[in-house]
């Protein structure tokens, strides 16, 4: 029996997230749909990261266990013809039998994208965060470095998480401007916040992200965000930024579960 390692990237603007949820679209309902179409197989899979509604990715990681005889390259093919237009399948590969995309996962690479000018990004505003005010990157990346490493997250940890412990490793958080604009003349408008770790906890990174915009809007001091860290109080630290700015770039595995 086959098991199968499928990279798949999405527009989370229409779906209810990741994990599929009755009478809601979601992104493992469309999948499990597709699937069935091109194998006849009504399978549950599991995806590496449970996004939230509105949350996109360009790395998703699915393991699926089957039965079919359809090559990879073909089942690529098909599970494309199949999808709506907001998802695609980027590769299929064959995986080692125990191949779990969840457990196995061994770093998670995020970025939240902020718009910060004053004119409302029309284009792109279901992908970034518009923040007219002006922000200090400066600042926000010097603060961030208090993240990197081993710590209890609980002060950026939502309500509802099912996890057995909040400790998690943080092994980069860079912020950073965008890419230049067309015209090479003036500053992209976007700031980047790009968070790299073993895993995170429920609207960890959205967290973090508005906790370094209020330290970015001179609202609060560089220090406050280790400050935060230390109090474990979600209460303590920034708001939840807005799902839409936020994606999942990428998933790390032992090499050989790839």
């Amino acid at each position: 029996m086959p098991t199968f390692k499928i990279t798949i990237a999405y527009d989370g603007t229409d779906f209810s997230g990741w994990q599929a949820q009755p009478n809601q679209r979601t992104v493992q309902e469309v999948f499990e749909h597709a699937w069935q179409e091109i194998t006849g197989e009504q399978l549950r899979v599991r995806a590496s990261s449970r996004t939230d509604s509105g949350v996109h990715a360009r790395g998703q990681v699915v393991g699926v266990k089957s039965e079919t005889s359809i090559p990879a390259d073909k089942i690529r093919c098909g599970l494309n013809a199949k999808l709506p237009d907001d998802v695609v399948v980027l590769s299929v590969e064959l995986a080692n039998d125990d191949f779990h995309a969840t457990h196995q996962a061994t770093g998670k690479r995020y970025r939240y994208r902020i718009h910060n000018d004053y004119r409302r990004p029309v284009f792109d505003r279901q992908f970034v965060w518009h923040m007219p005010k002006p922000l200090d990157i400066e600042a926000m990346h010097r603060t961030g470095q208090a993240l990197v490493g081993k710590h209890d997250f609980a002060s950026f940890e939502s309500a509802g998480s099912e996890r057995e412990t909040s400790v998690r490793t943080i092994f980069d958080l860079e912020v950073s401007r965008g890419p230049q604009q067309d015209n090479h003349l003036d500053p992209s408008p976007e700031i980047w916040i790009e968070i790299e770790g073993d895993g995170f906890l429920y609207n960890m990174v959205r967290a973090i992200a508005g906790s370094l915009v209020a330290v970015g809007l001179g609202r609060k001091p560089e220090s406050w965000l280790s400050e935060t860290l230390i109090a474990a109080d979600r209460r303590i630290a920034g708001q939840t930024a807005p799902a839409q700015g936020l994606i999942l770039l990428k998933v790390d595995y032992p090499v050989s579960h790839s």
